[in-house]
This record gives structure tokens, C-alpha cells and sequence, in this order.
């Protein structure tokens, strides 16, 4: 049987999105949604899993970031937590940040 229509992936909204579970196209518009409903949550610590390979996935997520309002800041993890594999997300809270 051919799967070419694949089931939705359920994850959790906890702070960490691990993208080797989803295709490289589905990257634009994942991660935007996955931060909207972190900041929902009042989560604004993200670890994005990106993995090490070529860096074109990590490349890409960088992008996204960069042009993200609410984005505070983004950084590579450190070993612990991944290391360039991985990248740690800095969101304002919901509705701006508080001077």
C-alpha cells in the first residue's frame, strides 16, 4: 500500500520541536505555528531539533527566526542540549515584551 497521504503528527506543545519527524517543506510554515502556540502557553524557551548534517535544515530554521515578530533572540544550543544540532528560541511574552 502506498502512503503517499501520511497521517497528521501530533506533538506536544512543551517547549521542543524535533523536526526529524517532518518533511523539510513543512518547515515554513511549522515552526511559526509551533512558537504562536509556545508563547500561548507562556512557554518562551524553545529548543528547536533541528540535527548537524549538512546545516541546510538548520540554515532554514535560522531564516524562518530571523523574520519572526516575537522572536527575542536565537542561539545554538549548547552540548547538552544538542549542540549545533539544535537551536534555543527567545520569544517575547503574549502581547510584547514589558519594559
Amino acid at each position: 500500500m502506498d502512503h503517499e497521504e501520511q497521517e497528521p503528527v501530533e506533538i506536544p506543545v512543551d517547549g521542543i520541536l524535533d523536526l526529524h519527524q517532518f518533511q523539510p517543506g513543512d518547515v515554513k510554515d511549522l515552526v511559526p505555528d509551533y512558537l504562536d502556540l509556545c508563547r500561548g502557553k507562556g512557554i518562551l524557551r524553545v529548543r528547536i531539533v533541528h540535527g548537524k548534517g549538512t546545516g541546510a535544515l538548520r540554515t532554514s530554521v535560522h531564516s524562518i527566526l530571523s523574520k519572526l515578530p516575537g522572536v527575542v533572540s536565537f542561539k545554538l544550543a549548547m552540548e547538552d542540549e544538542g549542540g549545533w544540532g539544535a537551536t534555543i528560541v527567545t520569544l517575547d511574552p503574549p502581547g510584547g515584551s514589558v519594559d
